[in-house]
């Protein structure tokens, strides 16, 4: 079992601020997964890559009435068949040599490996699991080498059509060419390491439907998602925004607790288009090279009890390079907000509530956006074809020049950064920490917009949108602890403001709270 020493525990102080404390404790962590005081962030993360009493613990023998597997070429096993149990035996497993070479599962079926049995697609076979049958598990194996560096594009070799119903748990995905795992509607991926893959640790994606999400009800809970990205998917395709430890699609209802992501060569996690109901609570984000977590054109999220920690320096410091002053900061929420008229069963709140939070040293701390030129039908939406899931009459024929600048179009033809509450965090940002940073670009909290321009037919134009975000539509920090020199920016980026400034009129922002 992999050991891994820490120097320091996190524990909810119970004082009237309600903050979260640093206490140096010198623990080793060796359990399944974090623990996570009530109310407040993990003291530690989970370790699940490298740690055999997650990985390592499927059944030794074929349970009765399974089908077993030999090790070698599995190319004859026919692992169509429905309602039934197949059990990896230990050693190297692989598939025929072609590339679309796969397990097709049937429906209600198990796929368990005994210990030390591989999945190998041998950069052979592009995916390891797919096809449309629902209510699949697999579990117990370590699944590797699926896909030629640099292919696999937004595809997954763990579930590769997004099928539902699928849970997948105490898995080692590693080393494979896209995203090491696929979901889809009433996914569980749990217990599990996604490590070193090309593009993603995990993602998903399934077709548009009209009136609804394409994918529902998914949890992710005790993985360690690490390394992913190792293909640089961003260098390859600079407007791709296609890469990160994970990233999801058009969903409702998200849980996505007491994971480990860390080390990812982009976003920790990316919630982009229509995401709606997202709940992220008690996961350990650290060290990705770009935000820990982006929340894009989406609804109703609770970021709550997570350890954010050293992320974003990278993009900070290519941005600094640029002389660029657009805040990078840990936490990004663009064109997202709360709203009532669409679910927050998993959040509990139609609001976008980010509290309880323990942030250290990342390049800069929450970043609210909203480009003036972004809403549904504008050339500025990169998420082309989608409009915005909050009413059914606004649709992208409606968003356009003689319609837009009346109601309900001219107000829900936009994702609103609205309703965002940031309360009860401690805010920790030592500039010495994240490579000796010039505070003109890193250590900022952020409320901005830009100046309106296209298309001509917008009625966005202007400062719009920078006074709506700044002051009309609810965006409030409150009752947080900042330690270190943080500055603030508002309306646009080249409007810094000090803590006196930020919290007296016209701000308003952080009453009762506190900054040394």
């Amino acid at each position: 079992m992999k050991i891994v020493k820490l120097g320091c525990r996190a524990r909810r102080l119970l004082s009237s601020m309600s903050v979260v404390a640093l206490i140096c404790a010198g623990l080793s962590a060796t359990a399944v997964g974090s623990s996570t005081a009530v109310g407040g962030p993990p003291s530690a993360p989970p370790q699940i890559c490298g740690n055999s009493g997650v990985l390592d613990g499927g059944p030794t023998t074929a349970p009765p009435g399974a089908i077993e597997v030999p090790k070698g070429n599995n190319k004859d096993v026919d692992f169509r068949q429905e309602n039934k149990t197949f059990w990896f035996a230990p050693g190297v497993h692989t598939l025929d040599s072609g590339e679309y070479d796969k397990i097709e599962p049937g429906a209600k079926s198990t796929y368990i490996g005994a210990p030390g049995a591989v999945l190998d697609g041998q950069h052979l076979n592009s995916y390891a699991f797919g096809g449309s049958s629902a209510g699949v598990r697999i579990a117990d194996l370590e699944i590797r080498n699926f896909g030629k560096a640099g292919e696999n594009k937004n595809a997954g070799v763990v579930n590769h059509d997004s099928g539902d119903g699928w849970v997948m748990e105490s898995l080692y995905i590693h080393d494979n060419a896209g995203a090491g795992v696929f979901l889809g509607s009433d996914n569980v991926v749990r217990n599990s390491c996604l490590k070193d893959n090309g593009q993603y640790g995990f993602s998903m994606y399934k077709d548009p439907v009209p009136g609804k999400s394409s994918i529902t009800n998914i949890t992710l809970d005790h993985n360690e998602i690490a390394g992913n990205n190792t293909d640089d998917w961003e260098a390859r395709d600079t407007t791709c925004g296609c890469t990160g430890g994970g990233k999801f699609w058009d969903v409702q209802g998200a849980r996505v607790t007491n994971n480990y992501v860390h080390h990812n060569r982009s976003v920790g996690l990316w919630a982009d288009t229509n995401d709606i109901d997202f709940l992220f609570d008690g996961n350990w984000i650290e060290g990705n090279d770009a935000q820990a977590i982006f929340y894009e054109i989406s609804y109703n999220a609770a970021i709550r009890n997570n350890v954010i920690k050293g992320n974003n320096i990278k993009g900070g410091k290519a941005r600094m390079a640029q002389a660029d002053s657009f805040p990078e900061t840990a936490v990004y929420i663009s064109e997202s907000g709360g709203d009532s008229r669409v679910s927050s069963t998993s959040t509990g709140t139609p609001t976008v509530d980010i509290s309880n939070n323990l942030f250290i040293d990342n390049w800069g701390g929450v970043a609210l956006w909203e480009n003036a030129d972004r809403f549904c039908n504008s050339p500025a939406n990169t998420s082309t074809g989608y409009c915005t899931a909050v009413n059914p009459a606004v649709t992208l024929a409606k968003c356009a020049a003689g319609t837009i600048d009346n109601e309900p179009y001219r107000s829900d033809c936009r994702w609103k950064t609205q309703n965002v509450s940031i309360s009860n965090n401690e805010f920790r940002f030592d500039p010495a920490q994240v490579g000796g940073c010039d505070i003109a670009y890193c250590g900022h909290m952020a409320v901005l917009s830009n100046y309106g321009s296209d298309p001509k037919w917008s009625p966005y134009q202007g400062n719009v949108i920078e006074k709506a975000i700044t002051f009309n539509q609810n965006n409030k920090w409150r009752g947080n602890k900042y330690i270190g020199p943080w500055q603030f920016i508002t309306e646009d980026q080249g409007s810094l403001k000090d803590w006196a400034t930020w919290q007296a009129a016209p701000y308003n922002q952080d009453a009762g709270s506190t900054k040394q």
